[in-house]
């Protein structure tokens, strides 16, 4: 920025300078043209009258280049000879012209062959000194210096300034993400405005309170599962200090503390599969699924249940369509069937009834699973699905239920792209709507 206007401005001073001293070598080539020879005496004569245009010095040569006329009065080089590299070319047939800007001034000269009847006779020597221009251009050039001097101090100012707001803000982020790093999930980065950074911080922040839900259900994961074994193992712990403390128990008392032991420890087997079927799933571990028809695994999944069903007098009703299908594996598809359709039973009453139904869509099939139980309120129907979570404590344990048989059938219909919900039936009861993808894409996938 300050080089570039300086160059400019000398280059066109250069043009100016030697379109000036070419015509002013023109009009003392004028004058003398029309002498045969040049000579002291004619060549003074003629250019008494002719202006030189304001020159510093003006000076015309022979054909051999002696100086027959010269405009300075002091240190006249008349009778002498001359040698200046312009001059010559100008004695060689060739006009031109040369300037340079040094030592705070212009220094400028050009030359002109003197032709008589197309004849060199001589040569005009023309030489400029300009210092009114240079200081214009040195008043320009320390224009030019301030400007680029103060506009460097703004943008190293501006520039300080940036980067300082730069690294206060990385600081800042930087702190946060090591306070998450060390576990201080509650720790975030408060950015103002709208800028990349802020938004930055932004996505930290979603993806720390996703952390820290995670954290919480992990913990209350750990709690409950934790709880949930120390029950069956208190219980398991307690009959066996009876026997062991008891020295005078009778085989009868001792048989049924034995049979209790053996419920707790089947009950601590059915937590500790559905526990490994959890981290199955959060792991993300499953088969290539495929098309699977609903009816075989439902008759599979009903005989399995059908003693339980007598035991508790419910009866056991399917209404499935032939065609009805869906995307999963065998496995999964039963999982979701026995765990509805236990759960309907086991908190059904005296007398009541279990129907699974179906209906067919264009890319979904609904699995309907009812019955004419007690019914869940209405407040709870949103959270049946989380992890060790039980409308009733007390009936929950007594029926056997681990709190998990739900949560695992809806982490694997979301896991195949299907959906679940409970809902209230007007007559009593509850529903549980199961949709499952019908339809095969690439590769297999729903």
């Amino acid at each position: 920025m300050n080089s570039y206007p300086l160059v400019v401005s000398q280059d066109l001073v250069f043009r100016a300078k030697q379109t000036t001293l070419l015509s002013s070598a023109s009009a003392i080539n004028t004058a003398v043209s029309g002498l045969g020879e040049l000579t002291e005496e004619n060549v003074a004569s003629a250019l008494d009258a002719v202006d030189p245009g304001g020159v510093s010095r003006a000076i015309v040569t022979d054909r051999s280049g002696r100086v027959l006329y010269d405009t300075r009065e002091v240190g006249s080089a008349a009778g002498y000879y001359v040698f200046y590299n312009e001059l010559v070319q100008a004695l060689r047939g060739y006009s031109n012209g040369y300037s340079v800007y040094q030592e705070g001034a212009f220094h400028s000269s050009a030359a002109q062959p003197v032709l008589y009847r197309n004849q060199i006779v001589g040569g005009v020597y023309v030489y400029e000194y300009d210092t009114q221009q240079a200081a214009l251009l040195e008043s320009l050039r320390r224009n030019l210096l301030t400007m680029s001097v103060a506009a460097a101090v703004l943008v190293l100012v501006l520039s300080m300034l940036f980067s300082r707001s730069i690294t206060k803000r990385l600081v800042s982020l930087q702190s946060a993400i090591r306070g998450v790093r060390e576990g201080a999930y509650n720790r975030r980065a408060v950015l103002s405005g709208h800028d990349e950074f802020a938004q930055i911080a932004g996505e930290f922040n979603d993806l720390v309170d996703r952390l820290q839900e995670t954290e919480d259900a992990r913990r209350q994961f750990v709690s409950d599962a934790s709880h949930e074994l120390k029950t069956p193992l208190a219980a398991i712990r307690l009959l066996t200090d009876s026997i062991l403390q008891n020295e005078n128990i009778d085989n009868g008392t001792a048989l049924e503390f034995v049979s209790d032991i053996g419920q707790e420890a089947e009950r601590l087997s059915r937590i500790t599969e559905d526990l490994l079927r959890l981290t199955r799933l959060d792991s993300g571990i499953a088969e290539t699924p495929a098309r699977v028809e609903v009816a075989p695994v439902l008759d599979r999944a009903v005989r399995m249940l059908r003693p339980v069903a007598e035991e508790k007098g419910v009866s056991v009703q399917t209404d499935v369509d032939g065609d009805a299908a869906v995307i999963a594996t065998a496995g999964e598809l039963h999982q979701i069937l026995y765990n509805l359709a236990e759960n309907a039973i086991k908190y059904n009453r005296q007398g009541g009834f279990v129907r699974v139904s179906t209906q067919l869509g264009e890319e979904f099939t609904a699995i309907l699973v009812e019955d004419g139980g007690i019914g869940i309120p209405e407040g709870d129907l949103d959270n049946v699905f989380k992890r060790f979570y039980r409308v009733d404590k007390a009936r929950s344990r007594a029926a056997g239920g681990t709190g998990l048989g739900l949560s695992i059938v809806s982490d694997t219909v979301s896991r195949r792209g299907g959906t679940i919900r409970a809902e209230r039936r007007a007559e009593g009861g509850t529903r549980f709507v199961v949709t499952l993808p019908c339809l095969e894409g690439e590769e297999g996938r729903p």
